[in-house]
């Protein structure tokens, strides 16, 4: 299991959002890539960040500041938002180095679309994010909701061999609360990374049987030893 800090990116900012409300700011340093390279430094294995302007507009107004990440640390990153083009996926992980981008909106509008970039850059390099309210899966930065339910969304990606996920439960994301175990347990055959809700590391413990886990405001807010908790696993 693979512990992996994020990084959420506005306006060139490390910041967490509530439930994925944009009116629910917290900005936690002005300099992420600072916050990139301690991570690395307390034993990261791997880095985790979404673009929110991308994730809610399709740009890339953050662009330069992944770059920067991606050149300030050797540690593996994932990246989300905005990921709705061929072109855009290539330039990630062919220009700027990404090691694997996270497909959401476009996919969701348009399954075939995770089909051929797994079929283009392979299954290692594509990861799938199934964010969920209320069982249907949302997009556009979780600010619209569609009427597909996660687990058929689950089962069409991985007919076109999709590997990887980043599953999310929206109403416990952000809220220090617990991830949805119940969630999770009904999803097979797949590797899942645990995504909102983690407040403990006892929280970190138990999502042990998954693949990975994201950890985010309860390292910010202090809530996790994540130093400890990579030392340990």
């Amino acid at each position: 299991m693979i512990i992996i800090p994020a990084i959420d990116l506005q306006g060139g900012e490390a910041v967490r959002l509530i439930q994925g409300d944009y009116n629910k700011k917290t900005v936690y340093n002005s300099d992420p890539v600072e916050v990139a390279m301690n991570f690395e430094k307390i034993g990261a294995k791997y880095l985790h960040v979404v673009d929110l302007d991308g994730a809610k507009n399709g740009d890339n107004t953050n662009l330069e500041t992944i770059r920067k990440i991606r050149r300030a640390i050797n540690i593996p990153m994932q990246l989300g938002g905005g990921m709705r083009s061929p072109e855009i996926v290539e330039m990630y992980l062919n220009d700027i180095g990404i090691n694997r981008v996270i497909l959401g909106t476009a996919a969701v509008k348009n399954p075939e679309f995770a089909k051929e970039m797994v079929d283009k850059h392979g299954a290692e390099k594509i990861v799938l994010g199934v964010d969920v309210r209320a069982e249907k899966v949302s997009t556009a930065g979780w600010l619209y909701d569609s009427d597909i339910n996660y687990l058929d969304f689950i089962e069409t990606l991985k007919s076109y061999g999709v590997k990887y996920l980043v599953v999310t439960d929206i109403s416990r994301d952000g809220t220090l609360t617990s991830p949805n175990w119940e969630m999770y347990e009904k999803i097979h055959g797949i590797n899942v990374v645990v995504s909102g809700g983690v407040a403990k590391e006892e929280h970190i413990l138990k999502a042990e049987k998954y693949y990975g886990v994201i950890v985010g405001k309860a390292f910010y807010e202090g809530k996790v030893d994540l130093k400890k908790c990579l030392m340990e696993m």
